[in-house]
């Protein structure tokens, strides 16, 4: 898989665990959006550089970042996450696990525009 290639040892095992750990929200998200936009693929918990994208849809060039309770002081660290990986070619959307959980219409449909913004024949 490309995304693996130059990796350090570990990735395949770390990303598997962060799978298997994902909280609710992700695996609700990862649900929707696969139901929503079946002629797309999507990878959870995938790694780019140094970092692991919650979802990722490596044909739009598109990350989803699901930010739970722990993300609520952390908006430099975010911030430097966000910028490198698009400096890696993708987009980054964000959501609240709260808006994940009680909104999934409106993040889906959230999504869609910005699926429909960069051309996809979504």
């Amino acid at each position: 898989m490309r995304l693996y290639d130059g990796r350090p040892s570990g990735t395949v095992g770390r990303a598997r665990q962060l799978r298997r750990d994902a909280p609710e929200p992700e695996r609700r998200l990862l649900r929707v959006l696969k139901a929503a936009f079946p002629t797309l693929k999507w990878r959870h918990q995938a790694p780019i550089g140094p970092f692991y994208a919650d979802i990722l849809c490596f044909s739009e060039r598109l990350v989803i970042e699901v930010d739970g309770d722990t993300h609520a002081n952390a908006e430099a660290r975010d911030e430097g996450r966000s910028a490198f990986i698009a400096s890696e070619g993708f987009r980054v959307i964000r959501y609240a696990n709260a808006d994940v959980m009680q909104n999934s219409d409106g993040v889906i449909a959230n999504v869609g525009v910005a699926l429909k913004a960069k051309g996809s024949a979504v």
